[in-house]
């Protein structure tokens, strides 16, 4: 049976710094993100399962994408952990949403990210086929599987 190709396109709020960078971006500053998850898989093959014909329902990559990215990530100020600790002190204190990573907080890092916290979570049937990460109107980084084999 022949695979499909599924996407689902996600936008959320993030800010971010990068350490040690020598342009405009090693200042806090935010982003409109654009994601967008594709994944490959052969449809459903069961008459009677309520998932029939589908390599995957659309509000299930939904959930799966908002519990294990989006909701680290949305409104979140994204940080390299040892980077600015008076900075995150305060922030903390002052309860704001902070993502600390041990990575710095580029779009190619953040891609390698998204995929380790997605593969887990994917059906046995499915594999995740490439993702796309838009930071901003003109410029996105993308992670693609058989690049990786």
């Amino acid at each position: 049976m022949d695979k499909i190709r599924l996407t689902r396109r996600f936008t959320f709020e993030a800010a971010h710094a990068l350490a040690h960078y020598d342009g405009a971006c090693r200042h806090v500053h935010g982003h409109s993100y654009k994601l967008e998850v594709t994944v490959l898989g052969q449809p459903l093959q069961e008459e009677q399962h309520p998932k029939n014909g589908m390599v995957l329902d659309f509000g299930d990559l939904k959930k799966l994408v908002t519990t294990h990215v989006l909701e680290k990530f949305d409104h979140a100020l994204v940080l390299l952990q040892d980077s600015a600790p008076a900075l995150i002190e305060v922030l903390q204190h002052q309860g704001h949403k902070l993502l600390l990573t041990p990575w710095q907080p580029t779009c190619e890092h953040m891609l390698l990210y998204i995929k380790e916290q997605l593969l887990p979570h994917l059906p046995q049937n499915v594999s995740l086929h490439s993702l796309k990460l838009w930071e901003t109107e003109n410029a996105y980084g993308e992670w693609h599987a058989a690049d990786n084999l």
